[in-house]
């Protein structure tokens, strides 16, 4: 054994323990340098902002902002480049007498600048004091201007040739200064051409400011983080490279060339700044808008650190802006548009096109284009005609919808018609009110007269109604709770229309009720419905005489709302049968209901539906819910999001009714069914001589609980695939359990070799029922 192996078999755990001491002791000190570098480091930084901010006059943390830009810019770290403010030293940064001279002169060229009056003291002090020094043969500053454009404001070195020959820049003139002020990066060519051509087809050579082809670097004015300008630097001949203190320099030299262009420095709200090429140049322009009918909205770029547009902040929406979200024009102002509207990011969508004007300076226009909007989690697309058009680093926006002002060209506008309801809103402060163009319908008033407050509906409600109009008032303003009321409305002919009204208040942060908003809907047809249905019911109490006559007159009825066809339809590549079979006791009215119709986008809507219950009013709940989904459905929405917003009409609209659907939607191209179900029996699939009812997803029924979800499936169809679609009348038996009656019907139902009429009609005939209950049938099969 060795002597140092002895000596360490030897050590004593007591010398151990000691080690392990020493192990610690020498970390933390390390730990303990670290920190007092950093603190060092910080402490520089924080000095440093403290000089820019002075300098500068703006805030403390514009400043930070500033120093750490700048630093990016330059290439070096942070602490470093307070060093170089500071003109000392940190960590490896050293200076030479030749920085302290370059110091000197920098000083000496914001002392000029200061005392400049416009752009041309300003680009002759910085280049006598500093560029010349650095071999540059002429420098020329412009401004941003709101089609896009770049105006000189001054120059050095140029001669009045070359500087009337670059008075405006256009903004698709590709040279270096335009591209500085369009990416919003500076642009360094240390021979005098770009890096690499814009696109592979552009390899020509692009234009050049200034009598020489040397070297030259481009970079732009940046405010509160948007473009509003850009400057150029020349040199004689070409340069080797422009190293990290060169950058470093010339980006300094760029903020304070902006700053002797704008004395008042930067806005104190960094976050609602804007370029003063608005503030100083176009102060009159909100004030034309707000004169000016239509939907106009300005708005500057958002830019990130290299200069890419992340979004656009919104700076004035004019007082006659209609927001598709129904929002006060003030609710808009100082806000991001996606944060308004989120859905334009979406793949070629408004803020792709937005940021393609700002860089091209070219304007967008389009006509007819669908804007999906998200309106209280439920999307709506609202078509519009949408012109975007340039205005200094930002766009000027506006829109209006297809067809006029109103909803009635849209899709919103199409649902209305469809379900024969109108939107309206009043700002309780102002007492503006909005009417969506079906409302005038509704209350039979000319577009052209204002909309009625609801201070003054009484005046147009019947005498007898005018108590549900105070109990919705007082909910309303005196209890700030939504509530609903029907009454009747005497148009300007003297005609009565029963209408339904539900409203809710809009409250601000502090609870306070600042408007109210709701929806009226026509439910004269189905009060005349419910008058002659009730009417119907009194005469068979009358006599037992005329009960014949009055059960015809209730199949009469049933058979005018669900008509059924013997022969076969073809709807999407699908042929369909439908039956509809009444109860055994004719005078029981029931709520079964069917549909099966093609949507506007191609889809086949499917749908069969039960409403629990016999009488009257299950059949006025059952054309409601019927007449509901058909105009829903015009949305595009998925199965899913129809069954949602049917249940809370039912349970906000109906008269306490519940069902039970089953809602699907067809894609004739992908040969797919995506459905959904509201507590509603399967669909049964027969392939191949074999029938299965298909797993159902999670549904509740309708009318339960508001704000109820659906959950959606897809079944892909073969070519002679045959699904069923039908109401519990079908197999329900006294004494029989519901899965023993479905087997049962699963057996009658694989008999192959028949069309869709013949297997309709022997699944009737094969289910003869035993209960007071109605029975709809569809029979589906893919060609």
């Amino acid at each position: 054994m060795s002597r140092a192996s002895r000596s360490s078999a030897s050590a004593s755990p007591r010398d151990h323990t000691a080690a392990e001491l020493l192990h610690v002791i020498a970390r933390q000190q390390r730990e303990l340098a670290q920190l007092r570098s950093r603190s060092a480091a910080g402490t520089l930084t924080d000095l440093a902002v403290g000089v820019l901010a002075e300098r500068l006059r703006c805030s403390v943390t514009e400043a930070g902002d500033q120093l750490r830009r700048l630093a990016a810019a330059s290439g070096v770290a942070p602490d470093e480049f307070a060093a170089e403010v500071l003109g000392g030293t940190a960590g490896t940064l050293h200076r030479s007498p030749s920085d302290d001279g370059a110091q000197h002169r920098r000083w000496l060229a914001e002392a000029a600048v200061s005392h400049a009056t416009d752009g041309c003291p300003v680009a002759e002090a910085v280049f006598a004091e500093v560029l010349a020094h650095q071999g540059a043969v002429a420098v020329a500053l412009w401004m941003l201007e709101s089609d896009g454009a770049l105006t000189l404001v001054g120059e050095a070195g140029l001669g009045r040739l070359e500087a009337s020959r670059w008075q405006r820049v256009p903004p698709q003139l590709d040279c270096a200064v335009m591209r500085a002020a369009r990416d919003g990066a500076p642009q360094w060519w240390p021979d005098g051409s770009p890096p690499e051509p814009t696109t592979p087809a552009d390899s020509g050579p692009v234009p050049r400011v200034g009598p020489r082809a040397g070297a030259r670097a481009a970079l732009p004015f940046l405010q509160a983080g948007a473009v509003v300008g850009a400057m150029e630097i020349c040199w004689p001949a070409p340069l080797a490279e422009f190293t990290a203190g060169q950058r470093r320099e010339l980006v300094a030299l760029a903020d304070l060339c902006l700053r002797g262009l704008y004395p008042g420095g930067l806005s104190a709200d960094t976050h609602s700044a804007r370029p003063q090429t608005l503030d100083g140049r176009a102060t009159w322009l909100p004030a034309l808008l707000d004169a000016v009918t239509g939907s106009v909205l300005l708005a500057h770029a958002v830019r990130a650190e290299d200069g890419e547009i992340l979004d656009f902040h919104v700076d004035h929406v004019n007082e006659g802006f209609v927001d598709p979200a129904g929002r006060h024009p003030a609710q808009l102002r100082g806000r991001r548009l996606l944060d308004l509207y989120p859905l334009m990011a979406a793949d070629a969508g408004l803020l792709e096109r937005a940021v393609a004007v700002v860089r091209t300076g070219e304007q967008y226009q389009a006509d007819g284009l669908a804007l999906l909007i998200l309106v209280d989690d439920v999307l709506v697309a609202e078509e519009l005609d949408v012109r975007i058009a340039p205005f200094f680093d930002g766009v000027m926006i506006s829109w209006r919808p297809v067809g006029g002002d109103g909803a009635g060209g849209s899709l919103a506008g199409h649902l209305q018609r469809l379900g024969r309801f109108g939107g309206w809103q009043e700002d309780v402060r102002t007492g503006a009110v909005r009417w969506t163009d079906h409302v005038y319908e509704l209350f039979q008033r000319d577009r052209a007269m204002s909309p009625v407050p609801f201070d003054d509906l009484e005046s147009h409600v019947h005498p007898d109604d005018r108590g549900a109009v105070d109990h919705l008032r007082d909910a309303l303003f005196r209890l700030g709770r939504a509530a609903s009321g029907s009454f009747r409305v005497v148009g300007g002919d003297g005609t009565l229309r029963q209408l339904r009204a539900f409203a809710e208040p809009v409250t601000d942060a502090a609870g306070v009720t600042v408007a109210v908003r709701g929806l009226y809907q026509d439910l004269t047809s189905h009060y005349r419905t419910q008058v002659v249905l009730d009417a119907t019911r009194d005469q068979l109490a009358d006599s037992e005489a005329r009960a014949d006559g009055q059960h015809q007159l209730a199949l009469a009825l049933q058979r005018a709302i669900l008509p059924s066809s013997e022969e076969p339809v073809d709807l999407g590549g699908l042929a369909v049968a439908v039956r509809y079979r009444p109860a055994e006791q004719e005078h029981l009215v029931g709520g079964d209901w069917y549909d099966a119709v093609t949507l506007p986008t191609g889809e086949v809507l499917l749908v069969v539906g039960d409403v629990a219950g016999h009488s009257i009013r299950t059949v006025a709940g059952m054309v409601t819910l019927r007449n509901s989904l058909r105009g829903l459905a015009v949305t595009g929405a998925g199965p899913g999001r129809l069954l949602h917003w049917l249940n809370n009409v039912t349970y906000h609209l109906a008269d306490n009714i519940t069902a039970t659907v089953i809602c699907g939607l067809y894609r004739p191209a992908e040969r797919a069914l995506r459905w959904a179900r509201a507590g509603h029996l399967p669909p049964v699939l027969v392939r191949d001589g074999s029938a299965q009812a298909l797993p159902m997803p999670d549904g509740l029924l309708l009318g339960v609980e508001p704000d109820a979800d659906y959950q959606e499936t897809v079944h892909q169809l073969d070519p002679d695939d045959i699904l069923l679609l039908f109401t519990d009348g079908l197999i329900e038996r006294r004494g029989t359990g519901l899965d023993e009656s479905l087997h049962a019907l699963l057996q009658i139902a694989a008999e192959p070799g028949l069309d869709v009429s013949r297997r309709a009609d022997q699944l009737l005939a094969h289910t003869t029922p035993d209960t007071d209950d109605d029975t709809c049938l569809i029979v589906i099969r893919q060609t």
